[in-house]
Formats: C-alpha cells, sequence, structure tokens
C-alpha cells in the first residue's frame, strides 16, 4: 500500500505556455523573472538547494533551454522532474486543481470582462434584494488590498459590501468583519452563488476584512471560497470510493466543492500550512492522499506584485522540506506543482498562463512483481501534455484505475514528452 501528496505552490509557474498568446502572457516567467530580480538585485540569487534537488530549476531551465539567473550550476535532481502545459480553457485556480486532479476544464467558465461597470444591473439588482442590502459599491475590476483601502470607509459607512472581479471567472464580496459581519458576508456570498449558477461563474469569494480610517484596512485569514464542483469524478473522489481518505488542507476542500474530501484541516499562512501538512504526514493511513495549497505565493506575493516577498516566502519553504522529506516512509510518492503563473513583475495583478513544474520524488508501489517498493531514480520529464498526468500518476500510485485523462509518468520506460 502507498501514500501520496500532492504540494501545490500556488501561482509558481515557470515560463509562458504554448498557447499564452491567447491569453497576452507571452514573456510571462513567475520562477525566472523572480530569478532575475533578486540575481540583479542587493539582496543576491534565490537560495533553493531543496527545490534544486527536486529538480525546480532544472525543469525551468529545459523549457527555457538556458538556467535562470542564479542558476547557473546545479545538482543532479533526485528524483522525477519536468513541466506541464495545461489544457483547461482558462488560467484560474479550480481549472489547475481539477485538471492536476484528471479532470480538464474544456467549457470556459463564464467571465466580467468589463473593467467597470463589471456586473449584469440584473444580478445586482437580484443580489441586492435577496440579501436584503441597502446597496453595494465597487462593481469593476480591482486589486482585493487595494478596494478595501479605497472603499472600506464608506462601506462601514453605508452597510453596502463591496463587490469586485478580476480576470478570473470569479465574484468577490470584501465585508468588515465587526460593522457587516462574517455570518452575514457569508450569507451573501451563498445567495450570490445561486445567483451566478446560471453564467457558470467559476467562483464566489467572501473576503473579509477588518480595520479602520486611521489604521488602515487588512484582509482576515476567514476567507470562503463557494466554488462550481467539479464536471467529473476527479482523483479525489475516486480514491475516496476506493476506501482511501483525502486529507485536504487549506482552501483544498473550498476549491474542490467539499466533494472527495475525507478530512479538512484548515490553516492560515504557508507557515501554518506546512505544520498541518506534516501533522498530518505523521499520521496519514496507507492509501490516503494529502493535498495542500500554499496560498500565500499567490495571495500575497503574485497579486500583489511583491518580488522580494515572494522569493523570501520560496526561501521559507524551501528550508522546511527536510523536516516534511524525513518524514516520508517507503510507499509515500511526494509530488509538487503549481495551479497557474502569477508573474509579480508582469502588467497587472491577474494570473498569467504558464507551464507549472511537475516534481516527483520518495517511493512507489512497484505492484505484485519484484520488491514491493521502488525508489524513483532521477528522470527528466520534459513538457508533460497536460496537467492531468500528475493525476494519473498518483493514480497508479495509489493503485486506483486509470482516469479519464492523462499519462502517467511514472513507468521508468515511458519516453519523456516535448
Amino acid at each position: 500500500m502507498s501514500r501520496g501528496l500532492l504540494l501545490v505552490l500556488d501561482s509558481l509557474g515557470v515560463g509562458a505556455a504554448p498557447d499564452a498568446a491567447l491569453f497576452g502572457d507571452v514573456g510571462a516567467d513567475t520562477f525566472g523573472h523572480i530569478a532575475e530580480v533578486c540575481a540583479a538585485s542587493a539582496r543576491g540569487p534565490l537560495r533553493l538547494p531543496e527545490l534544486s534537488r527536486l529538480g525546480l530549476p532544472q525543469a525551468h531551465a529545459a523549457w527555457h533551454g538556458r538556467a535562470a539567473a542564479g542558476f547557473d550550476t546545479l545538482p543532479v535532481a533526485e528524483g522525477l522532474w519536468g513541466v506541464a502545459a495545461e489544457h483547461s480553457a482558462g488560467k484560474d485556480t479550480p481549472s489547475g486543481h481539477w485538471e492536476m486532479t484528471g479532470v480538464p476544464v474544456l467549457q470556459p467558465f463564464g467571465m466580467f470582462p468589463e473593467h467597470d461597470h463589471s456586473f449584469p444591473a440584473a444580478l445586482l439588482a437580484a443580489l441586492i434584494e435577496q440579501a436584503g442590502l441597502p446597496g453595494v459599491l465597487g462593481n469593476c475590476h480591482a486589486s482585493g488590498t487595494e478596494i478595501i483601502q479605497r472603499l472600506g470607509v464608506e462601506h462601514q459607512q453605508s452597510g453596502k459590501p463591496i463587490v469586485y472581479t478580476s480576470a478570473d471567472s470569479v465574484f468577490q464580496i470584501a465585508a468588515h468583519e465587526q460593522t457587516f459581519g462574517l455570518e452575514r458576508l457569508l450569507e451573501v456570498c451563498k445567495i450570490a452563488r445561486e445567483l451566478l449558477r446560471p453564467l457558470h461563474i467559476g467562483r464566489v469569494i467572501a473576503r473579509p476584512f477588518i480595520g479602520d480610517a486611521v489604521s488602515g484596512f487588512t484582509r482576515t485569514g476567514h476567507r470562503h471560497d463557494y466554488t462550481l464542483p467539479p464536471p467529473a469524478a476527479t482523483l479525489l473522489d475516486v480514491l475516496c470510493a476506493a476506501g482511501g481518505e483525502v486529507i485536504g488542507i487549506g482552501k483544498i476542500a473550498d476549491i474542490f466543492a467539499h466533494r472527495g474530501i475525507s478530512q479538512t484541516i484548515l490553516a492560515d499562512g504557508n507557515a501554518a500550512l506546512f505544520d498541518a501538512t506534516l501533522a498530518a504526514l505523521r499520521t496519514a493511513p496507507e492509501r490516503s492522499l494529502i493535498v495542500t495549497n500554499f496560498v500565500d505565493f499567490d495571495t500575497l506575493y503574485g497579486h500583489r506584485r511583491d518580488v522580494f516577498g515572494y522569493a523570501a516566502a520560496l526561501e521559507a519553504f524551501d528550508r522546511r522540506l527536510p523536516e516534511l522529506r524525513a518524514l516520508l516512509r517507503p510507499g509515500d510518492l511526494l509530488t509538487l506543482t503549481a495551479d497557474h503563473g502569477c508573474d509579480p513583475t508582469w502588467i497587472g495583478s491577474d494570473h498569467t498562463r504558464e507551464c507549472v513544474p511537475v516534481l516527483a520524488s520518495g517511493w512507489r508501489s512497484a505492484g505484485r512483481v519484484g520488491p514491493p517498493f521502488v525508489a524513483l531514480s532521477a528522470r527528466a520529464l520534459g513538457c508533460r501534455d497536460g496537467f492531468a498526468d500528475l493525476g494519473q500518476s498518483l493514480a497508479a500510485h495509489l493503485g486506483l484505475p486509470a482516469l479519464d485523462h492523462g499519462r502517467s509518468f511514472l513507468d521508468p520506460q515511458e519516453s519523456t514528452q516535448s
């Protein structure tokens, strides 16, 4: 029997995807541009010894044909390393996660493309009536941190929640935890979720915040996502149906609409998410899958265009990897990837259409032939045709039937893709 870990470094893209031109993202490169800015600055190059052992900069170099700045000398990677190009018709969190678990999103989510007056008047009128609101503020594309500073005082005075969107399929509602109330905000979001189903909007996100006009406003860790369910059974569903266990850490349960989840562990911030992952790994039973989304990379640094904050977060994550690797046992497969890019040097504050890293290390089940466990040997995976190869590989590792999409990369005889 085996266990699996799927760690998602939210937004850590490794370079523009082959179809990046369709999204206006030709030239985007989250990892490469962070490395470039750091290497040229007084802080010095990125220091990622553990992720280098796992093959992150090697995968980036293979995709670009050159090493990222500061990574000219690299160790031999210890496991499997490569990149994957997304099939799904978007560059958002749900489609990235669903595809990596075997379900590409081939029907595009609905969008709100207008930067001002973004939402249909009839939609807002229905939300105001059904939720008993005095009105709404915002109604535009915006950065979540910027819009609460701009409209926070008016929101507190008027009782009108702040509604906004982005280039993703999302309807976000921000409100003050004390003056508006967290429970009331969640109820408003539930009403919005039902109103938005006909428009096929991927997520409604509650964005509570605290503060005042003097101290400024700060978002809290009580965010909640109301997501459409995946259109088909994911790896998580299949594992649970087979009697296995899925432990979702952080916002994983929200991303999958609480489907295919045996246990949810909430944590706020990368450090707490890592702590929760270690705790789960210590007690997770055989034939279990731990899935963690490390959201800070995206929310705190990618969207806020904070290159040095993103770099420091990567280094902090890297320093903790030995703790996790020390807990792996025969039969465990550790995988790391991302769900999209969010290049902090790019234009605007939206996600970027990029390839993502695919890293795997540890041990895998060898089935009934030969020794019970076979260590993964270092091997380049090339560019995988779709994120679903990751889910298919985890399914094979966990002894599950083949998923409908993807190709396992665990077979040592399998040729690399390009």
